[in-house]
């Protein structure tokens, strides 16, 4: 499986959202932190007990965001 991951830089901190789960975002003053929030988040919303099947992929970077790929594996 692999969903869209959009991380924003704001003046506060940085903001990601997954926008095809409903509700499934997180806040965090670095993007590290709050890449590591949305990876659990997402674990949580789809059941994933195993987050090394989670990993994120920078597809492409705009002025003040950054788009990821999550990329769900079902490999145990």
């Amino acid at each position: 499986m692999i969903l869209d991951l959009v991380v924003e830089k704001g003046i506060d901190g940085f903001n990601a959202v997954v926008p095809s789960l409903e509700g499934c975002e997180s806040w965090a003053h670095d993007e590290d932190t709050v890449l590591e929030k949305i990876t659990e988040m997402v674990a949580y919303y789809l059941g994933v007990k195993n987050l090394k099947k989670i990993k994120l992929d920078l597809a492409r970077k705009e002025e003040d965001s950054k788009i990821y790929k999550i990329i769900i594996s079902d490999r145990h």
